[in-house]
C-alpha cells in the first residue's frame, strides 16, 4: 500500500465528524490492504509508531526537503526507514540520523510529509483509534462486530487480529481463545461527575469499588510459572517479586487475576503514585528496591479460574470466583448497592466515597454487577468517580501544532503565581481544546508573543486558563519541582487578571498527604 494512500484517508478521518463515515473511510482502506501491511497501518491510523519514540525532534523537521512529485512511497518502505533512523547510534549518529530523514521525506509526496511529520511529532490525532479501526476491520472483512472485538481483546492488540482477518477471513477470529499466561487489555471504565449520577446510570444493582492510585496489573498463574503485566501488556513479572510470592500463596493452580498494584505508608495510606510508579519502572537492584519499597496488590477481578474461561460471566458471579481465591486483604473494598431507588443505599454509597477519599484513595468505580468483563473497552458497565481538582494558570508560552493543528497554537505552557509576581511553569496541555477554542487562542496569543523559535511562542503572562487535572507529581524538570497529571482546558478565564491566577503556594497546598 502507498503511504500517500494512507495519509489521504488520515486527513479525510480527521475532518469527518460522524463515526459512521469514518467507519467507511477505514474499511475501504482495509479492503485494499495487504496482511503485512497491518502491523504499520494500524498504528499510523492511531498516530502511534510501531518503533516507539525515535528521538527525531523539530530540528530534523522543521526544513524538509522538496517533496516528491508523485507518490511511489510505500507503507512499509516507509516503516523501513524509520527502523534504520532508529537503529543509529555512535559517532556521527546526528548527522547520519539527517541524512536518513531527509532521504525518507525527500521520497514524500507534500500530503505524505505532513503526515509523517505528524507521526514524528504525535500530532496524529484523527480519531482513528483502535475502536474504529476494529470496526472498519470488520465491515472490510464482513466479519461480526463482537467476534472481532473479542478477539482484539484476547490477543491483546488489533494488528494480529488484523493480520489474520486480512489473510483468512472471519474463520481466523476462532483462532484467538482466553489463555493463561497470554495478556488480554483490560476493562476500563468512563466517567461519572457523582456518585448518585454513575448508580442512576447503571440503573441496577451495582458494586461501590475503591479506585486506588496505583499502577494496574494483571497477574497469571499456571501451575509455578506466574507473570504479571501492566495495562499495556508489557510484562514486569522480574520487578515484582511481592506479586509472584502472592500468586503463589493462593489456592488456585491456574487463575487470571486483574488488580492494582500500589504502596503503602506505615498508616496503611497510599504513597505518592510517582513512588509507586518508580518502583514499578525501576529494572535495578529489584531485591534491594523491593526491600526499600514494597508494595501491595489489591485485586478486583478474576477473567479465568477453576479451568473456567469468565469473561462473559455478570460481576456478581466472577466475584463470587474471586471471593474463593482471593482472601479479603488482597480483594479491594467494596459496598453493592442493591436497590438504586433506596435512599439509605444511595447515602451509603455516598459515605463509602468520603471513607475512600479520608483514606487516601483517588475514589470509586461504580461496577454493574450484571455486565460481562468487556476488555479494552470504556464500557457503560463500568464508571469512575473522582473529585475534580482545578487551577486557574497562566499561558506562559504555546507551541505550534503539526497535523490538523497545523498553523494554530496548541501546545500551552502553565505557570502557577509566585509571591514575587513572577510565575513557575508546572507543566503542558494541549487537551480540551475544541476547533473554536484552538483558532480564538491562537489568534490571541500572537497578539502576546514576545518571542516565536518557530516552535515554540513565547507570550506576555496575561492569559488566564482554568485546568482540569487528576493530581500532582513529584518532577525535576519544572521550578515547583511538581507537575500535573492528565491536565486539560476547561476554559479561558478572561474575567480574572494574572494577579489573580492560583499561586505555587495553593497548589503544593493540593498535594494528597
Amino acid at each position: 500500500m502507498l503511504l500517500a494512500r494512507l495519509a489521504h484517508v488520515s486527513a479525510a478521518v480527521a475532518t469527518t465528524p460522524a463515526r459512521s463515515q469514518k467507519i467507511a473511510l477505514l474499511a475501504d482502506l482495509f479492503r485494499s490492504a495487504a496482511p503485512a501491511d497491518a502491523p504499520v497501518v494500524i498504528p499510523y491510523l492511531a498516530g502511534r509508531l510501531p518503533q516507539g519514540r525515535l528521538g527525531i525532534g523539530w530540528s530534523l523537521l522543521k526544513e524538509p526537503p522538496a517533496p516528491a512529485a508523485e507518490p511511489a512511497l510505500t507503507v512499509r518502505a516507509a516503516d523501513a526507514a524509520l527502523t534504520a533512523i532508529g537503529a543509529v547510534s555512535g559517532q556521527g549518529s546526528q548527522g547520519e540520523r539527517k541524512r536518513l530523514v531527509r532521504e525518507l521525506m525527500g521520497a514524500a509526496t507534500a500530503e505524505e510529509q505532513r503526515f509523517l511529520v505528524g507521526l514524528l511529532t504525535g500530532e496524529v490525532r484523527q480519531g482513528a483509534l483502535d475502536a474504529i479501526a476494529v470496526e472498519g476491520l470488520a465491515r472490510a472483512t464482513e466479519a461480526e462486530p463482537g467476534a472481532v472485538r473479542r478477539a482484539v481483546m484476547l490477543a491483546g492488540e488489533v494488528t494480529p487480529v488484523a493480520e489474520a482477518l486480512l489473510a483468512r477471513g472471519p474463520g481466523a477470529l476462532e483462532e484467538f481463545l482466553l489463555s493463561v499466561g497470554r495478556p488480554v487489555l483490560p476493562m476500563l471504565a468512563r466517567g461519572a461527575s457523582s456518585v448518585a449520577e454513575g448508580i442512576g446510570k447503571l440503573a441496577g444493582p451495582c458494586a461501590v469499588e475503591e479506585k486506588l492510585d496505583g499502577i494496574r496489573v494483571q497477574v497469571h498463574r499456571d501451575g509455578n510459572d506466574v507473570r504479571v503485566y501492566t495495562r499495556t501488556l508489557d510484562d514486569i513479572t522480574d520487578r515484582l517479586p511481592e506479586l509472584t510470592s502472592a500468586a503463589l500463596g493462593l489456592e488456585g493452580e491456574a487463575f487470571i487475576l486483574d488488580g492494582e498494584v500500589i504502596a503503602l505508608d506505615d498508616r496503611g495510606r497510599p504513597r505518592p503514585f510517582q513512588e509507586t510508579a518508580g518502583r514499578v519502572g525501576s529494572r535495578v537492584d529489584v531485591t534491594a528496591a523491593a526491600a526499600a519499597l514494597p508494595v501491595s496488590p489489591v485485586f478486583f477481578d478474576v477473567l479465568y479460574a477453576a479451568g473456567q474461561d469468565l469473561l462473559d460471566l455478570p460481576l456478581a458471579e466472577r466475584h463470587d470466583h474471586l471471593a474463593r481465591l482471593v482472601p479479603e486483604p488482597m480483594r479491594v473494598r467494596r459496598t453493592v448497592v442493591t436497590d438504586p431507588a433506596d435512599r439509605s443505599q444511595l447515602r451509603a454509597a455516598d459515605a463509602f466515597f468520603a471513607d475512600t477519599l479520608d483514606r487516601g484513595h483517588e475514589g470509586v468505580v461504580l461496577k454493574d454487577l450484571a455486565a460481562p468483563y468487556s476488555a479494552g473497552r470504556r464500557g457503560a458497565g463500568w464508571l469512575k468517580v473522582k473529585p475534580v481538582h482545578t487551577l486557574d494558570l497562566v499561558v506562559l508560552a504555546a507551541e505550534w501544532g503539526h497535523g490538523r493543528r497545523t498553523g494554530k497554537l496548541s501546545n500551552l505552557h502553565l505557570g502557577a503565581r509566585r509571591e514575587d509576581g513572577t510565575f513557575a511553569m508546572l507543566g503542558k496541555t494541549f487537551k480540551g481544546m475544541t476547533d473554536a477554542m484552538l483558532a480564538w487562542q491562537t489568534e490571541r496569543l500572537r497578539e502576546l508573543a514576545v518571542g516565536d523559535d518557530g516552535f515554540v511562542v513565547t507570550v506576555r503572562p496575561r492569559l488566564v486558563v482554568e485546568i482540569a487535572y487528576d493530581g500532582l507529581q513529584k518532577s525535576t524538570r519544572y521550578p515547583a519541582g511538581v507537575t500535573l497529571r492528565f491536565a486539560r482546558v476547561v476554559r479561558y478565564r478572561e474575567d480574572k487578571s494574572p494577579a489573580e491566577a492560583d499561586s505555587v503556594e495553593t497548589v503544593l497546598a493540593n498535594r494528597q498527604p
